[in-house]
């Protein structure tokens, strides 16, 4: 998420620009070309631009998705478009990463600021998913610290940010790298961090026993209901009673998650599926419970997400000529999505809201697709007039989600009215006419997941 300053070192002005000259200008420069006669490196567009349209898919699934299906969040096991966006961005934060920290002269230093950046992150996220702004149609703002959400999208990104960014400073073998298997034997820390966190979240996902649970929630007149959810299960994936929503609710309390979890429009829980309705007669206790879409153990796997786009970054920092690039890449991610596929095929459905096996490696192998796709058109034929919206989208990415994903933008411009709050500038303005979609039909806002 957002530009490289939110992944680079103060040197990383100079690391995150990427030689693309190839292999024959590298033996000239090396044959004794003058400093002053060597071109500038230049920056890997591709980065930018894949960054840049997962931003725009991201508003376009926030603004369709309320009434196309397809564009929608799945309500569980399945993925749709919606669901590659939180994936994308986590992807090529750690490509980025790996740019950023391709030399690090103080690890100490490196350490210290990585974490700063992602305190900043993680804060940053606190403010915009757990409450303060109220919401598009009401103009008050507060917190209140009872029920304030802790998890959130930027949440998400500064920890899987933060873990990336260790193993990358620290977990780093010298061994020369001139061909892909020895892309493996330099990073095999890091793989083995990766295949750790994996491993360890399937055994909290398959063994943890989820006991019976209650919660409450608010009827008309301010009623308490309470409802009990009966598991007594050990291993399941369904919405009540997986041990992700266990963890969450355990640790960081049920008022602390996302009060409207996906699963409210499954067909269990709405008769409108997959949009939202009114509850069917026979409707499971659990449809109306929080569920924290970015919660502690989904993250974990997240991780996973950004230590696979630090691979493809190291691809980039370690083979200059286009074609090794490219298959360095296709070749892990074509693997990655037959091994989704057949996960899939036995029972580990991919699930956007578990964060499953699966889901982390049909995203991941279909970023690395689309990243492979974008460089070629992009880096090396040269097609930067047509991806020019996307190129700054992509260099300005934070930016963006900020002001319109979470709809920062429209609750400024419909803050300012005459006499009465329905004279607002949105009735007034050419922006206003954005402003008032977003007002109107967007269901995914800033507190729910991209």
């Amino acid at each position: 998420m957002g530009g490289y300053e939110l992944v680079r070192s103060d040197d990383a002005a100079a690391l995150a620009a990427v030689d693309l000259r190839g292999a024959g200008n590298a033996k000239h420069a090396a044959a004794g070309a003058s400093p002053a006669a060597k071109p500038k490196p230049q920056r890997l567009v591709s980065l930018d631009v894949f960054r840049g349209i997962t931003v725009l898919l991201m508003i376009i699934v926030d603004d369709a998705g309320a009434f196309i299906p397809g564009m929608n969040h799945s309500p569980w096991d399945g993925v749709t478009v919606a669901d590659f966006v939180m994936p994308f961005f986590l992807f090529i934060v750690g490509v980025a990463l790996a740019l950023a920290y391709k030399r690090v002269p103080d690890k100490l230093d490196a350490t210290k600021k990585a974490v700063l950046r992602a305190l900043k992150l993680f804060c940053l996220g606190l403010v915009l998913q757990g409450g303060f702004f109220h919401g598009v149609r009401s103009l008050t703002f507060g917190v209140d610290l009872q029920e304030i959400r802790l998890m959130g999208i930027l949440q998400r990104i500064a920890i899987a940010y933060l873990l990336t960014a260790l193993c990358e400073i620290w977990l780093k073998g010298d061994e020369e790298v001139d061909y892909g298997f020895d892309l493996l034997k330099r990073y095999r820390y890091q793989l083995f961090v990766g295949a750790f966190v994996a491993i360890t979240y399937m055994a909290l996902l398959y063994g943890t026993y989820v006991p019976d649970w209650e919660y409450q929630t608010s009827g008309p007149g301010s009623t308490e209901k309470s409802f009990l959810v009966k598991c007594g299960v050990r291993g399941d994936t369904s919405p009540g009673c997986n041990a992700v929503g266990m963890i969450d609710r355990k640790i960081l309390g049920i008022k602390h998650l996302y009060g409207r979890p996906v699963y409210a429009r499954s067909k269990q829980c709405s008769i409108n599926s997959p949009q939202n309705g009114p509850l069917p007669p026979d409707a499971p206790s659990w449809c109306q419970a929080p569920f924290d879409p970015e919660g502690l153990l989904s993250s974990v796997m997240a991780i996973v997400t950004c230590l696979i786009g630090l691979q493809y970054g190291h691809v980039i920092v370690h083979f200059q000529k286009h074609r090794e690039r490219i298959m360095n890449w296709l070749i892990p991610s074509f693997s990655m999505l037959v091994l989704a596929f057949a996960l899939d095929l036995f029972g580990m459905h991919m699930n956007k809201p578990l964060y499953s096996l699966s889901y982390t490696l049909a995203t991941a192998g279909a970023a690395g697709l689309l990243i492979a796709g974008i460089y070629t058109l992009v880096d090396l034929y040269g097609f930067r007039r047509p991806t020019a919206a996307m190129e700054w989208m992509g260099m300005h990415a934070l930016m963006i989600y900020v002001l319109i994903a979470c709809n920062i933008l429209p609750i400024f411009i419909h803050g300012f009215y005459w006499k009465e709050p329905k004279n607002n500038l949105v009735s007034f303005s050419t922006v206003g006419c954005c402003a008032s979609f977003q007002l109107r039909f967007s269901e995914h806002d800033c507190m729910n997941e991209p």
